[in-house]
């Protein structure tokens, strides 16, 4: 499983988010991913790149979101390719926590890709945006995702556990969702097929007119605080920075009001 190779990177990806490696008596257990049935092509997908005995069943239940839920499962026993995977970075047992980018070479945007079909969302919000999403418990893995997405959109994220969950919900929505989404599901990759779909899709959405894009987050140097706290107006601060008053003003009330940290 070489995962400079972008199948097996976002089979693997997808393999962390949403599979389940177990354990049994001796050197028995398993590998298991259970999806819904309408994405088993998937699961077809990642039986052809395993050079093991593996079997897809089926299985019907209810949950809390229906009466009659039917999900295909992806069953892996060999004790090699489990050994393989755990040394990547799939832990045995309860993993969402513990899960992180493998520290080896990796293709990044398909091993991001299959964290997101399996742990994320890709589509328009109630108000039309476009948006591309991961939830996830795991630190290491909100941390790469904000990272990859800044090199490609240029966007900033402050990462913060929700209080209900303890978990990350990392969001990208208009024109960084678009940008994201195209370099993540470019033509002929391995994917969810509806997924790919939405992220297609959003490439059609464009910015109502009078809408302007929020102005890039500006990152506060000493020397700039140090201007904004010794100039004699918010009007001079903001000429010599060539920052808009608001933004200056916002600025200098934090500093003074302790929510950050004075110039040396």
């Amino acid at each position: 499983m070489d995962l400079t190779v972008p199948e097996y990177a976002y089979m693997f990806g997808f393999l962390q988010a949403d599979g389940h490696l177990a354990k049994g008596v001796g050197q028995k257990g398993r590998l298991s991913v259970e999806i819904t049935a309408r994405d088993i092509d998937l699961l077809r997908e990642f039986q052809k790149l395993t050079p093991y005995n593996s079997s897809i069943t089926g299985r019907s239940r209810s949950t809390n979101f229906a009466e009659a839920h039917t999900s295909a499962v992806w069953t892996l026993c060999s004790l090699e390719a489990r050994t393989r995977l755990n040394e990547l970075g799939l832990p045995y047992g309860r993993k969402s926590q513990k899960i992180a980018p493998p520290r080896g070479a990796f293709s990044r945007r398909d091993y991001l890709r299959g964290l997101i079909d399996a742990d994320g969302s890709v589509g328009h919000t109630s108000q039309g945006w476009p948006f591309v999403s991961l939830t996830t418990a795991s630190t290491p893995i909100a941390v790469f995702l904000c990272t990859y997405a800044r090199e490609i959109t240029g966007a900033e994220r402050t990462l913060k556990r929700n209080a209900r969950d303890d978990i990350y919900n990392v969001l990208y929505t208009k024109e960084n969702a678009q940008s994201l989404a195209a370099n993540l599901y470019y033509t002929g990759c391995l994917s969810l097929e509806r997924k790919r779909s939405a992220a297609h899709n959003l490439a059609a959405w464009v910015r109502p007119v009078g809408s302007k894009p929020r102005p890039p987050r500006i990152k506060w140097s000493s020397e700039q605080d140090r201007i904004l706290l010794t100039a004699p107006a918010i009007a001079d601060a903001a000429a010599q920075l060539g920052h808009s008053r608001s933004a200056c003003q916002v600025r200098r009330w934090r500093l003074l009001h302790g929510l950050a940290p004075l110039p040396d």
